[in-house]
């Protein structure tokens, strides 16, 4: 139909030009269709665009493609992290295996100290305890931080040394080279590090217990040495372990400190007995402050009435009320002056007694007498 229309319009002569336009109605049409030619396609979508107006709307069509966990889930890290113990409403516990200080154990909890002892990527396993089920898709995260106050700002890594040497290990975990704290046994593990602060954390999915068990297990491994160089270098570290709903909100919270050494039994006897000899000298300390000193003054003993210290010398008056009670003062401070002077006379007349008696056989010879021999 379009093509008879514009057949029968080439057939048309105009005798007049347009006085409004540049060119005639033919070479205008020309131009429509040739436009409507080239632009083939994009008439087809609007066709099919005014096609898919008048079927309906699909609900399908903004919809985002689905994204994996490791890119939704973000870990909560704070600037400083808290330590505290917080058990929640899920009532979160941790639980160490009990081990002695035997120097071939490679792993030993200090109650005493609250800390672990462990080697170099030897297995720990951390059992959790819950009250109730905590919601679907919760997971235990576990992050690293430095005790200290002067050191809590900075990020606990490992060193460079065994970040190499995990390189050339296995270089498929050559991302996580730098993250101190592994979980061993599972396959659901994800590291993260965060944005900001650039904190390092490990989550693995929460666990209900087997049957017959009221608790579930996590395996960690430490992957450097506190004394390493460049890494912790001697500077003690806390490990928290956080139970977090999918968001990420925490829901329970307990923190224990952690030795990577050679010898863990060893050094935690070690620290152990030095423990218990500061609080026992801080004991005695403090019994030794709360005993109040003896008063110098309550010891001192009483002078005999010789009338010589400043304080018998000194002389007080004191005002009385009454005839009657003035006279009965007066006989007493009367009497006892009587007594000091009795007291200064037999004192003087004990004085020239005290002379050594002769040996048996001889006698004393005064000043008046002569001896025998004269």
């Amino acid at each position: 139909m379009m093509e008879d229309a514009a057949s029968s319009l080439d057939n048309i002569s105009l005798s007049q030009t347009l006085p409004l336009s540049q060119g005639s109605f033919h070479q205008l049409w020309n131009v429509l269709t040739d436009g409507v030619a080239e632009d083939g396609v994009r008439g087809m979508d609007m066709l099919l665009m005014n096609e898919h107006e008048l079927t309906g709307f699909d609900e399908t069509l903004f919809n985002l493609p689905e994204m994996s966990t490791k890119e939704t889930v973000t870990p909560p890290a704070s600037t400083v992290p808290v330590t505290s113990d917080y058990p929640g409403d899920f009532d979160f516990q941790l639980r160490f295996r009990k081990s002695g200080t035997a120097k071939s154990v490679t792993s030993t909890y200090s109650e005493l100290l609250n800390k672990l002892y462990c080697q170099l990527a030897k297995t720990n396993p951390i059992e959790i305890l819950v009250s109730r089920e905590p919601p679907a898709g919760a997971m235990i995260r576990a992050t690293a931080v430095y005790k200290k106050t002067e050191h809590v700002a900075e990020v606990v890594r490992r060193c460079p040394h065994h970040q190499n040497e995990d390189r050339k290990d296995n270089p498929s975990a050559a991302e996580n080279s730098s993250h101190l704290i592994r979980v061993e046994g599972s396959e659901r593990a994800q590291y993260f590090e965060d944005v900001n602060t650039k904190r390092q954390s490990v989550t693995v999915p929460y666990e209900a217990p087997q049957l017959g068990s009221e608790m579930s297990t996590v395996l960690l491994r430490f992957m450097c040495n506190s004394s390493c160089m460049g890494g912790m270098n001697r500077r003690p570290i806390l490990t928290i372990l956080t139970l977090e709903t999918p968001e990420g909100h925490v829901l329970g919270r307990q923190c224990f400190e952690v030795r990577i050494c050679a010898c863990p039994g060893r050094d935690r006897k070690t620290e152990e007995e030095n423990s218990t000899k500061m609080q026992n000298s801080t004991k005695e300390t403090k019994k030794r402050k709360s005993v109040p000193s003896p008063d110098s003054t309550s010891t001192k003993k009483p002078k005999s009435g010789s009338g010589t210290d400043e304080e018998d010398r000194e002389c007080f008056v004191l005002h009385v009320r009454g005839r009657e009670r003035y006279e009965m003062l007066k006989k007493i401070n009367d009497g006892l002056e009587l007594l000091d002077k009795e007291g200064k006379a037999k004192t003087k007349v004990c004085m020239k007694q005290e002379v050594p008696l002769p040996s048996s056989g001889k006698r004393l010879l005064r000043k008046e007498e002569r001896s025998d021999s004269d």
